[in-house]
């Protein structure tokens, strides 16, 4: 008589994806609510954009490499897992390698959410898209903010 298999039961696997340049609270912010996202038992798997993809879309080199940036991820403890992405940008291949349950997005990452919504309706996939607001204005919640600040200070004490 054959034993009957029993289904694995794998955790729902939580997909988000940044720059994550000049770690900071809001990127910290956004893993938490993207882990939650996932519900009591999720993974967090965070791609984090390499440095050609980051130049072609913003038009600047981050600050910190992507070893670095993933390496940073990686070592917060919300992360499970934090990966390069593609050198050539492909959502699709991104979404085939992670086999997400949830993808979560940012409230900045507009380009993205629509290429994001577009790969999983044309493979019909059933894979739900949370996006996280953004925090509070009066923290520096962007690395752009950063920037300006560390600018504005600096040319301050000149």
């Amino acid at each position: 008589m054959a034993k009957k298999r029993q289904a694995i039961k794998r955790r729902p696997i939580v997909m988000a994806a940044g720059v994550f340049d000049l770690l900071h609270l809001g990127h910290v912010r956004f893993l938490e609510e993207a882990k939650r996202a996932g519900g009591e038992d999720a993974e967090l798997i965070v791609i984090v954009a390499r440095d050609k993809t980051v130049e072609n879309r913003k038009g600047e080199k981050p600050v910190m490499s992507e070893n670095q940036r993933r390496a940073l991820v990686e070592s917060l403890q919300v992360v499970d897992e934090a990966i390069l992405g593609y050198e050539e940008f492909d959502i699709k291949k991104v979404v085939d390698k992670i086999a997400p349950n949830v993808i979560v997005l940012g409230h900045d990452q507009k380009g993205i959410g629509k290429m994001v919504r577009k790969a999983i309706a044309d493979e019909g996939l059933n894979i739900k898209i949370n996006k996280i607001g953004k925090f509070s204005e009066d923290e520096l919640n962007s690395s752009s903010e950063i920037k300006r600040k560390i600018i504005e200070l600096y040319r301050r004490k000149a």
